[in-house]
């Protein structure tokens, strides 16, 4: 077992990891070396999970039509989402950059099995969820472990769901959390692009509540 003790500077480089995570939709094109791409998805392999069901199934979307069609859900989503805002908010939205789908030279579909057996059941008898909740949690894992390779992440959940799960060809019992682009980001920042172009603030501090 390796010394536990974390050091003063350890923890400042942590909170600096934390602080330039960061949702990237900008790539470059650099290709992604793999064996860097598989020491971050070791992440998935450490990552808590309910029961220890590791209920997350991975899938790299890498054919030229499985890509086309993950493109085309995004486009539509995104027109429909647009639909819903008017005046100046939809102005603004037109003009967003929601993903990186056709830059990022890695692009993965994460989905959680609901249906699995292993764990036996533990913990997810209540609350099924935890399953969608654990494959969040290492999706997190990964995401960090991507970025203190200095490789970013950009989460597109402007998608039918359903229809990813048709174009994919996944089994019935899979439900999408989300599909990824990952890449070397064209900038780094410790501000979120959203609250950079005005659509959103950061809260300043966490509000917690007693009861």
């Amino acid at each position: 077992m390796r010394d536990q003790t974390f050091t003063d500077a350890f923890r400042t480089q942590f909170d600096l990891l934390l602080r330039l995570r960061r949702d990237v939709r900008r790539f470059r094109g650099d290709a992604v070396d793999e064996a860097v791409l598989a020491r971050c998805l070791d992440a998935f392999r450490l990552a808590p999970s309910v029961g220890l069901s590791e209920p997350w199934r991975v899938i790299r979307v890498e054919s030229a039509a499985a890509r086309a069609a993950a493109l085309r859900n995004f486009q539509t989503a995104n027109d429909d989402a647009l639909a819903g805002y008017s005046g100046d908010r939809a102005q603004l939205y037109s003009r967003l950059k929601l993903s990186g789908m056709q830059e990022a030279p890695v692009q993965l579909a994460v989905f959680c099995d609901d249906s699995t057996d292993k764990g036996l059941g533990l913990g997810a008898g209540s609350m099924p969820e935890m399953r969608r909740y654990s494959v969040v949690s290492a999706i997190t894992l990964f995401w960090l472990a991507l970025r203190a390779e200095g490789l970013g992440m950009g989460w597109v959940s402007i998608l039918d769901p359903e229809q990813m799960a048709r174009d994919l060809d996944v089994p019935d019992n899979w439900r999408l959390i989300g599909y990824f682009c990952v890449g070397w980001p064209e900038q780094v920042s410790d501000t979120p692009e959203l609250e950079q172009v005005g659509w959103e603030n950061r809260a300043d501090s966490l509000k917690i509540e007693t009861r």
